[in-house]
């Protein structure tokens, strides 16, 4: 009997136990690495027996302390088949710390120094502690070689020795699918870099393990920080990592360690690195400073991985980082191991400001669809479950999804194997319908069958939960009760590990096997032990905003439990919780209810992006569908994600809410990147109907993964993939599938840097989609816009083949296409496959490729083609290299293009715009239209219906030495239209004017000539005016000389007529049309100019063979007298002139008389308009009228005085007509003047003046003399002193017989005494009054008045005239 036998006093059960332990040393194997993890098991114990190899096995664990044997002899119990009487005296004895009073060893006494990493004994030697020797470099590098094997040999013992636990498949440890890893671009010196990074993947292709560290010297960044979510397998990688470097397959490093920030946080006191390389890691067998020296030499070839940096503890206080995250720091940034490589792992958060700037950032993004077969293969691999698992995944999609996440693929596979002998297949649906239920099943998988302890498990629960409340990850033997450390070693719960914090400081530290299975336990402890209340469970549902990350120095550790308590409050969750329970179903119920009663509440609130994430999850764990649906309808239309990661599992929780939905909703997917399988979550959901997936870094696989999923989306209208980095051929991958979205309108590509041959096939794609109105492309921008056909999608979908033939021929015909290419760097032979391109396709809407590169001969190439193509409203050829010998052969490609309506040139702005006319045969059929354009393609150019077109080549730098060459290039446009021709803002000078004046009849009959600002001289200006007597067309000239605008405009009224088509035949026409050229008046318009007499002389010298009639409208600032007269003088020799006006121009004084003077010069003037010194208009009558004429002087200053004068001089004025001189601030005085001067103008037909507001002083006049006058006097408001004046004036005008007095001012008295004071002879003469003050007037009195008018009438003529009449008009 050994020692420790004799010592515990029981020979019989000691015996008992080790043999035992003796029929299965496998297990106790397991149990010797899970309490002792550095024991090495393949050493010396290899030549012992059986029996003896384990009573050492035994005695290393009894000397751990009672702690630890008493939970080996509790495992002892559970797992192994033990007869009942063994048992009770095991745990009677062994089991309690009183059978212990007596063992060797006591609790807490550390494990001896002489043991040392993994099971490796030697000497421990501390940094520094041996007195340095002097070696010489062969002895050094054997010395250093012997550590680098000591280190590869410790890694390989430790890979070597994972054995499953009881239940568990071999491969449960030794199954290995490394996830998808996306390199990123972006630096860490920006918070988005630190958060995500731009994820940016060349051609889609994933980064292997080998791929992690570029191992060129001096290449490349040597920090590389791999970022992944919990259970994405960032810890499992990193020891792969070391395996594969322990099996010699990372050749580059010598030496590799592996640090877990989870136990470098209980370190306290600052580190050396020689200090944690060989007092926290691996310490040589001798001479530290030698093999430190030797790793400082060849730092490049050593590897530092440090696990888990988002749980470094930040700085608590000013002093700075902790002492861990000080050395972390150093190493990072190379001012200690300089050259040597850091690999760090962490949650997607804010990380560490040491990290360098330059750091390579790795993704971790999970499982797609092929390596969760993969693993599933591996992990049942020569089992005939095999088949059966594989396809409970394909047919169980929610399960799919979960085994994106490596952790959950791990949990699903240990599932079924445990699931699948038991039952039929496709119950996998029903047992594994979320995530946590499969750890619900995971757990009842690695119990014993019937040994679930319900009191343990929930004792378990709640250190796991005290652990998640205080952030804590790693426990000891004084933190778990032996039976539950036995228990979580039993099922598999619980993990265990050596924890150094110095040289002889180690002890063995115990955690959950995962963080998600702490986060489940505690779950359970929350929802089913008795010591939480609901009030207390609610408290734990919370969202938790992912955006938080930003800003957190570290992140929580209970991500998952609001998902867990939601997916516990399922009802299917009800028995399994009852029995945890012990049978209370009540308390369960009311805790399952209260957590989906938060639910509701927090369902209904307006929640961020990434919160909505977090209850979609909880939702969906419920299996509620009420809840569901509930959910689901609150989501707002507009549903933004911004910047944040979103997994498969993210967005297949977000598919299963929205099938609860009947509106449909906008996903708005800005910023977040996606991993490549993401977008299959997507099929299905009927209701999205805006989808934009702008900067989501969606890589080639994703892009086939969505394009697969988007047909199934029926109601989508819209899709962006801005800013995705697409690569050319995932670009055209996307747009294959356009024609299979029936209801879509928009497809945004932009910012995706295509090439030319990439666009030119979206430009086919384009043309033969039936469903595409536009295409516009420019720089960054590419986005296709389409209008859907009329019929519906089931049609679309119950008829493909005829949708594939005369659908698509009759949407090719119906429909108009859109097609910008702006800026695209388009070559000439890129317009040559363009156009043979668009001759295939559509009727064209607009075709723009301004911006390009196609210069003269790919812009002459395009107008040519512009007949053909059918272009409807614009070619735009802008911005393309057009050069002044270019415009002639552009010119002449469209001289036969009948619809061109304006083309535009204009070299210094780099415009280059044809415009085309709508014509009437567009809104035929598409085949009659087609006809009718050939039909016009075989007519003579004569035989071609005329319309109005403008070729507009402004700013070109054009002279005089490109008119001619222009003229002929514009000639074949001349037959095709009414031409309006622009040549404003050129530099053609006189020379260039004159040399057009001549070519100008060659062109035919234009509409308008614009020949602004072309630098043109007076005299040139001047010279310009003969064309009215070259150019028939011409009809109105307008020139302001100072701002250089000169149009030469032709009849609108005929064009108008031309263009509608009223004219029946041409014959018809042609009469008409000369008819109205000899009536309708040419007009010359000349303004800011200066007038000087030779001007003037000079332009009625030119005006003498204009074709009249002749209308000269002149404008200056100031015409002086002499220049007046000078025009003036002239005017006789101007005989088809017809109008004369001065507007807007300063005349003199004098300038009233000189025009009045015209009257008797020019007898063909009839009217004199002076309204004031700054306008005056003379109106010439035709020789076919008869003379009359007319003067106007209203609105001047004339006064009492100008009138008087002017009314002097009327006698000897030949007017015919109407003299009008309102509005010249005239009195009474001038109105009894008009009456006092009425017998000395007998050609005086009547005269009306109005005193009042209206300003009006009117006299007409009379061919003849006239026998009977008419006086209207109105509003004069005469007083007293004017009545005697009144009476002269009535007596001395016997040619007046009627005078009207309107509101005058004349009472009963004034009245009386004007008509007591008329002596006028007998004959007719009518009085009427319209005053208001007559009312007061009686009949008697005005009876009395006429009779004493008549009276003394008798008296002065011997007959009386019987037909004397009084008229009296009272109002």
């Amino acid at each position: 009997m050994d020692p420790v036998g004799l010592q515990l006093g029981n020979k019989n059960l000691w015996s008992c136990l080790v043999r035992l332990l003796t029929k299965d040393p496998e297990w106790l194997n397991a149990k010797m690495k899970f309490f002792l993890p550095n024991t090495d098991l393949d050493s010396r114990n290899e030549t012992l027996d059986p029996e003896q190899r384990v009573i050492l096995q035994l005695n290393k664990l009894h000397v751990q302390g009672s702690d630890t044997w008493q939970s080996f002899i509790h495992c002892v119990c559970m797992q192994l088949e033990v007869p009942l009487d063994l048992e009770v005296l095991l745990l009677s004895t062994f089991g309690y710390d009183d059978g212990f009073t007596s063992q060797l060893g006591a609790e807490g006494k550390s494990q001896p120094e002489s043991q040392l990493h993994h099971g490796l004994k030697r000497p421990h030697q501390s940094c520094g502690s041996s007195p340095r020797r002097k070696q010489c470099k062969k002895q050094q590098l054997e010395l250093a070689k012997k550590y680098l094997q000591l280190l590869r040999t410790s890694a390989q013992q430790r890979y070597r020795s994972q054995i499953p636990g009881s239940g568990q498949p071999h491969a449960f440890h030794q199954v290995y699918v490394p996830p998808i890893l996306r390199r990123a671009t972006a630096s860490l010196d920006t918070p988005e870099g630190a958060i995500m990074g731009d994820v940016k993947v060349e051609d889609g292709a994933d980064v292997s393990i080998s791929d992690l560290f570029n191992t060129r010297v001096n290449k490349g960044p040597r920090v590389t920080v791999l970022l992944g979510k919990a259970g994405m397998g960032k810890t499992t990688l990193a020891h792969r990592l070391c395996q594969k470097w322990a099996e010699g397959h990372l050749n580059c490093f010598q030496a590799l360690f592996l640090f877990e920030f989870r136990q470098l946080n209980l370190i306290t006191r600052f580190l050396t690195p020689s200090e944690l390389l060989f007092d926290l890691y691996l310490s040589p067998e001798s001479d530290h400073d030698t093999v430190f020296q030797y790793l400082e030499k060849n730092a490049d070839q050593v590897l530092l991985i440090f696990d888990g940096l988002d749980e470094a503890l930040q700085p608590m206080g000013p002093d700075g980082p902790g002492p861990v995250l000080t050395l972390f720091s150093h190493l990072c940034n190379g001012t200690l191991l300089p050259g040597c490589r850091v690999m760090a792992t962490s949650r997607p958060g804010k990380l560490p400001a040491c990290l360098p700037a330059e750091a390579a950032m790795v993704h971790m993004l999970g499982f797609d669809g092929p390596r969760v077969e993969e693993y599933v293969n591996h992990f049942f691999s020569a089992q005939p479950s095999r088949e059966g698992a594989l396809v409970e995944l394909q047919t169980n999609g929610r399960l799919r999804s979960l085994c994106a996440v490596p952790a959950l693929c791990q949990v699903a596979c240990l599932c079924l194997h445990h699931l699948l002998p038991d039952h039929a297949p496709g119950q996998s649906v029903a047992l594994l319908p979320n995530m946590t239920q499969l750890y619900m099943q995971m757990v009842l998988a690695l119990s014993p069958p019937g040994h679930l302890l319900t009191s343990s498990l929930l004792d378990l629960g709640e250190v796991a939960l005290r652990g998640l409340e205080t952030g804590k990850v790693i426990f000891y033997a004084k933190d778990i009760a032996p039976p539950l450390i036995a228990f979580g070693a039993t099922h598999s719960l619980l993990t265990s590990f050596c924890v150094r914090t110095g040289p002889g400081h180690q002890q063995t530290g115990y955690a959950f096997t995962h963080l998600s299975l702490q986060e489940f336990l505690a779950a359970l402890h929350l929802m089913a032990s008795p010591k939480v209340n609901k009030d207390t469970l609610t408290q734990y549902v919370t969202l938790h905003s992912r955006w938080v990350q930003r800003t957190k120095a570290r992140l929580g550790l209970s991500d998952h439990l609001p998902t867990f308590l939601a997916g516990l409050a399922s009802c299917t969750c009800r028995p399994f919780l009852s029995h945890l329970a012990q049978g209370n179903e009540d308390c369960v119920g009311a805790k399952q209810a209260a957590v989906v009663q938060v639910l509701k509440k927090l369902a209904t609130r307006k929640l961020t992006g990434p919160k909505v994430v977090e209850l979609c999850h909880c939702v969906d764990e419920t299996q509620e569908p009420e809840l569901a649906s509930l959910t689901a309808q609150s989501l707002p239309y507009q549903l933004p994600f911004h910047n944040f990661p979103l997994t498969c599992t993210d967005l297949a929780t977000l598919t299963n809410i929205l099938e609860h939905r009947e509106a449909p909703i906008h996903l708005d997917f800005d910023g977040c990147p996606l991993e490549p399988h993401c977008p299959e979550a997507l099929v299905g959901c009927g209701q999205i109907e805006n989808l934009r997936l702008a900067g989501s870094k969606i890589t080639a696989r994703g892009i086939s993964h969505l394009v697969k999923a988007l047909p199934l989306c029926p109601q989508l209208k819209e899709v962006s993939f801005r800013d995705n980095q697409l690569s050319d051929q995932v670009v055209l991958n996307i747009v294959e599938v356009l024609p299979h979205l029936p209801r879509l309108r928009k497809l945004d590509l932009s910012s995706n840097s295509i090439c030319v041959s990439t666009l030119l096939c979206l430009a086919r794609v384009a043309v033969t989609c039936p469903t595409v109105r536009m295409l516009q492309a420019r720089e960054a921008d590419l986005i296709f816009l389409l209008s859907p056909p009329t019929e519906t999608t089931a049609e679309l979908q119950r008829a493909p083949d005829l949708q594939e033939s005369d659908g698509q021929r009759k949407g090719a015909q119906s429909r108009s296409l859109t097609l910008r290419l702006q800026k695209c760097q388009l070559q000439v032979h890129d317009a040559e496959a363009l156009i043979a391109l668009l001759q295939e396709g559509p009727h064209l809407e607009e075709v723009d490729l301004s911006g390009n590169q196609l210069e003269d001969e790919g812009c002459r190439l395009m107008a040519e083609a512009a007949s053909q193509l059918h272009i409807a409203r614009k070619l735009d050829l802008s911005d393309n290299g057009l050069s002044v010998a270019g415009v002639h052969c552009v010119l002449r490609a469209v001289s036969a293009c009948w619809t061109l309506a304006e083309l535009h040139i204009s070299l210094q702005h780099k415009t280059v715009i044809f415009m085309f006319a709508q014509e009437p045969e567009e809104q035929k059929g598409p085949q009659e239209r087609a006809a009718f354009l050939d039909s016009l393609m075989l007519q003579m150019p004569s035989e071609l219906p005329l319309s109005s077109r403008r070729m507009r080549l402004t700013h070109c730098g054009l002279q005089e030495k490109h008119l001619e060459q222009l003229c002929k290039a514009l000639g074949g446009s001349c037959h095709l239209g009414h031409l309006h021709l622009d040549f404003s803002g050129n530099a053609l000078g006189d020379e260039g004017a004159a040399r057009l004046a001549q070519l100008l009849p060659g062109l035919g009959a234009l509409q308008s000539l614009n020949l602004s600002e072309n630098g043109l001289s007076l005299d040139a200006v001047l010279g310009l005016v003969r064309c009215f007597s070259t150019l028939q067309w011409l009809f109105r000239l307008d020139i302001s000389f100072e701002s250089q605008h000169i149009l030469l405009r032709g009849d609108k009224t005929s064009r108008d007529m031309w263009a509608t088509g009223s004219l029946p035949d041409f014959p018809a026409a042609a009469k008409f049309l000369g008819f109205r050229q000899r009536c309708i008046p040419r007009s010359l318009c000349l303004s800011e100019c200066p007038l000087e007499p030779p001007s003037l002389t000079r332009l009625c010298a030119t005006l003498k063979d204009c074709p009249g009639p002749l209308e000269l409208q002149l404008s200056c600032e100031f015409l002086s007298d002499q220049s007046l007269e000078t025009l003036l003088d002239c005017l006789p020799q101007l005989p088809q002139l017809s109008l004369l006006q001065l507007s807007q121009t300063g005349l003199s004084p004098k300038s009233p008389f000189l025009l009045a003077n015209t009257l008797s010069l020019c007898p063909r003037v009839k009217k004199v308009d002076l309204r004031s010194l700054h306008h005056a208009t003379l109106h010439f009558r035709s020789n076919e009228e008869e003379e009359g004429v007319c003067c106007g002087l209203s609105a001047n200053l004339l006064g009492d005085s100008g009138l008087r004068c002017l009314l002097e001089c009327l006698p000897q004025v030949p007017i015919s007509g109407l003299l009008d001189l309102s509005h010249n601030s005239i009195s009474q005085e001038s109105a009894l003047y008009l009456l006092e001067t009425l017998p000395s103008c007998p050609r005086v037909r009547e005269a009306s003046v109005n005193l009042g507001s209206e300003q009006s002083f009117r006299i007409h006049f009379s061919r003849e003399d006239q026998a009977g006058k008419t006086l209207r006097l109105s509003e004069c408001s005469f007083r007293p002193e004017h009545v005697s004046r009144l009476a002269t004036g009535l007596s001395k005008s016997l040619q007046l017989t009627e005078l009207t007095l309107t509101q005058c001012c004349l009472g009963q008295k004034q009245l009386a005494i004007l008509l007591s004071l008329v002596g006028r002879p007998a004959g007719l003469f009518s009085l009427r009054d319209s005053t208001r003050h007559t009312e007061k007037l009686s009949f008697p009195t005005l009876e009395a008045c006429a009779l004493g008018f008549k009276k003394k009438r008798k008296k002065e003529r011997k007959k009386v005239s019987e037909d004397t009449e009084l008229r009296t008009k009272i109002n």
